[in-house]
C-alpha cells in the first residue's frame, strides 16, 4: 500500500503535467474556453489558482470564474496543490478505516496488524498521542510508513492499548489532526518537486536536452564554480542555465542579489550562455527590474512553455535571443 507521501508525490506530478497542458492550450492563461477544462482536476486547478470556489467544476462554470477574475494572478502553488490535498484527505479517511476494521473498533491492537500496515502510522502516531518523529523514536524505535519492524510494533501496539479508549476515539477529531501532517508532506513535495518538475516537463516537451543540479559537477564561473538548477544541454558546453526561485517580497531583495551575482559569474566565464531566471511568488516589481538587467531572460513560472520554445530557438541558432554580454575577469595588479 502506498504512503500519504508517495500518494501525495505521484498526485503532484499528475497535476503538475495537467498544469503545463493548461498553460500551453490558453496561453498562459490569457484565453480559456471550456475545452481546456474538461476534466475535473484540470477545472480545480484553473478554479484554485483562481482562489474561485471548487464546487461547480463544470467547464461552463470555470470559464465563467476565469472571466470574473481575469484581473487576479493565477497561483500556480494553489493550483496544483489543491487536487494534492483532495488526494491525501481521501487516503487519510480511507487508512483510518482500515486501522478500525483491523483493530476491531479500536480494541485489540496487534503488533501484526501494525507490522503489516504501516502506511497507517501518521495515524496510529495521532491516535496514541505522539505528534513528533522526535516523540515516536523516543518511545517506539526508528520506524517509518514504509517499514515498522516488530519490535518496534509491538512497543508502538503497547502504547496504543494504554491510550486507546475505544469509546473515546472521534474519527473526525483524529482527521483533524491529520492535517499538521499532510501540510507538511505537500510543503516539502512544494519545495522539492513543484517548481523545478514544471520546469523540467516544458523542457522535455520541447525536446531540449539538460542537466538538473543533482546530475552534474558544476557550472564553471569566474569568482567560483557552482551548479545551476539546470544547465543546457550539459556543463561541458553550457548554452544556457536556468535558476528557479519563490520568493515572498520580504526575501525578494536578498533572492535577488544572489541570483544577480550567480548570473554575472557564469556569463562572465561563458560568452554565449543564456541566463534565464523562472520566478514565482510576491517578487517586488523593482527587483524583477533589477534582475532583467542582467539576465537574458525573466520569465514567470506560468509562461514556462514558452521560455522553452525560446531556449530551443537559440539552440538552433537564433543569436536574437541572447541580450546581455557580460565582461568580467579577475587578474593581478602587477
Amino acid at each position: 500500500m502506498l504512503t500519504l507521501y508517495q500518494l501525495a508525490d505521484a498526485e503532484i506530478r499528475s497535476c503538475i503535467s495537467d498544469y503545463l497542458t493548461i498553460a500551453a492550450d490558453t496561453h498562459g492563461f490569457t484565453a480559456v474556453s471550456a475545452e481546456h477544462v474538461n476534466t475535473s482536476r484540470k477545472a480545480v486547478i484553473l478554479l484554485a489558482g483562481l482562489n474561485a470556489s471548487a464546487d461547480d467544476v463544470s467547464p461552463e462554470n470555470v470559464v465563467l470564474e476565469w472571466e470574473r477574475r481575469r484581473a487576479v494572478p493565477f497561483d500556480v502553488e494553489a493550483g496544483i496543490t489543491a487536487g494534492v490535498y483532495t488526494n491525501i484527505r481521501g487516503a487519510g479517511v480511507r487508512y483510518l478505516d482500515e486501522i478500525k476494521e483491523g483493530t476491531a473498533g479500536f480494541s485489540r491492537w496487534k503488533p501484526d496488524f501494525i507490522r503489516a500496515n504501516p502506511h497507517t502510522l501518521p495515524l496510529l502516531q495521532h491516535l496514541a498521542g505522539i505528534f513528533s518523529k522526535a516523540a515516536l523514536k523516543k518511545q517506539v524505535g526508528s520506524v517509518s510508513d514504509n517499514s515498522i519492524s516488530l519490535p518496534a510494533a509491538e512497543r508502538l501496539a503497547k502504547v496504543l492499548e494504554a491510550r486507546v479508549i475505544p469509546g473515546d476515539v472521534r474519527e473526525g477529531e483524529i482527521l483533524k489532526r491529520l492535517e499538521s501532517t499532510l501540510e507538511g508532506i505537500v510543503r516539502d513535495l512544494i519545495g522539492r518537486v513543484m517548481l523545478e518538475s514544471i520546469v523540467e516537463s516544458a523542457l522535455k516537451g520541447a525536446r531540449i536536452p539538460f542537466k538538473r543540479e543533482e546530475e552534474y559537477a558544476n557550472l564553471t564561473g569566474v569568482v567560483y564554480d557552482f551548479r545551476a538548477d539546470f544547465v543546457v544541454p550539459d556543463e561541458k558546453a553550457p548554452k544556457a542555465f536556468i535558476e528557479v526561485r519563490k520568493s515572498s517580497s520580504r526575501h525578494a531583495s536578498l533572492y535577488a542579489k544572489d541570483k544577480m551575482f550567480s548570473a554575472i559569474n557564469w556569463k562572465g566565464k561563458h560568452r554565449d550562455i543564456l541566463a534565464i531566471l523562472v520566478v514565482d511568488g510576491e517578487w517586488t516589481a523593482e527587483t524583477l527590474r533589477v534582475m532583467a538587467r542582467v539576465f537574458d531572460y525573466v520569465v514567470s513560472l506560468r509562461h514556462v512553455n514558452d521560455l522553452a520554445v525560446a531556449i530551443a530557438e537559440y539552440l538552433e541558432g537564433d543569436r536574437k535571443k541572447l541580450k546581455w554580454l557580460i565582461n568580467f575577469e579577475i587578474t593581478a595588479a602587477n
